[in-house]
């Protein structure tokens, strides 16, 4: 089995349209989800919403949808950069405030965490996990730089074991580790990647062998339709840039943990 994983649209519509497209395209690809962030920081939060709705691509709550979902005081964004900081809180104002109630109501009944057993409850095989920062809070970073001991801490809350896939988003980082025959994979970012390449990003995972395989994919889409879009908003202008560079917008100060 061959599974697609979207994670951290962030409200960028051409970025989805553009993956979805490729799934769309990719042969042997039996089933996809989204790990969360719908929602945040581009202007199209409700169709996003709607057109993975419509789709019927199921998926979890990630920090940004279930805060907007409950109109909580503030994303849940940690951020290095004062500048940033300061960009997410006139994101998640727009956000809550251009977010249907219907959106708000499909945001709120996303899971936490989905448990997958593609081999059926019936038969051995491994379990895929999907959550959006950890198995504790999808306000928690899981960077690349934590440890394994990290990462089975982790795998032991959420009761993983060997030959099991856990999966997460929330850094917009693409990175895949195994620790102890646990595959801890994540999906990186589809509407606003921060790796320095402006293409949008999910993963495949392929569990048809012995061991799980992780695929790592970039897609082009219309990053000038995305720009153009936050420019003749009224969100900040800074969002476009953050998208042409791929995360990495000249300016002073660390870099932003942003999400």
């Amino acid at each position: 089995m061959r599974i697609a994983l979207i994670s951290d649209i962030h409200a960028n519509l051409p970025a989805l349209e553009a993956v979805i497209e490729h799934i769309n395209g990719t042969d042997g690809i039996d089933a996809t989800y989204h790990l969360g962030d719908l929602v945040g920081y581009a202007p199209w939060p409700n169709e996003v919403v709607a057109m993975l709705h419509d789709l019927h691509v199921p998926g979890i709550a990630g920090n940004y949808d279930s805060t907007t979902a409950t109109d909580y005081k503030h994303c849940g964004c940690k951020y290095e950069d004062p500048r940033q900081e300061e960009l997410s809180h006139l994101s998640y104002d727009w956000t809550r405030n251009h977010c249907s109630a219907e959106t708000k109501r499909r945001l709120g009944r996303l899971p936490f965490r989905l448990d997958l057993r593609p081999n059926g409850g019936h038969a051995p095989g491994p379990t895929v996990i999907l959550v959006h920062g950890t198995p504790t809070l999808n306000t928690l970073y899981w960077t690349e730089d934590r440890p394994d001991g990290f990462c089975l801490k982790m795998a032991k809350i959420a009761g993983a074991k060997s030959g099991d896939v856990l999966c997460f988003g929330h850094t917009h980082k693409t990175w895949h580790r195994e620790v102890e025959g646990i595959h801890f994979v994540n999906t990186g970012s589809a509407g606003r990647p921060k790796d320095g390449d402006s293409r949008a990003g999910y993963v495949v995972l392929d569990l048809g062998g012995e061991a799980p395989e992780v695929e790592i994919v970039r897609v082009e889409y219309d990053l000038e339709r995305a720009m153009q879009g936050i420019r003749q908003s009224d969100l900040p202008d800074d969002f476009a840039e953050y998208l042409r560079t791929g995360g990495m917008p000249e300016r002073s100060g660390a870099t932003a943990e942003s999400s």
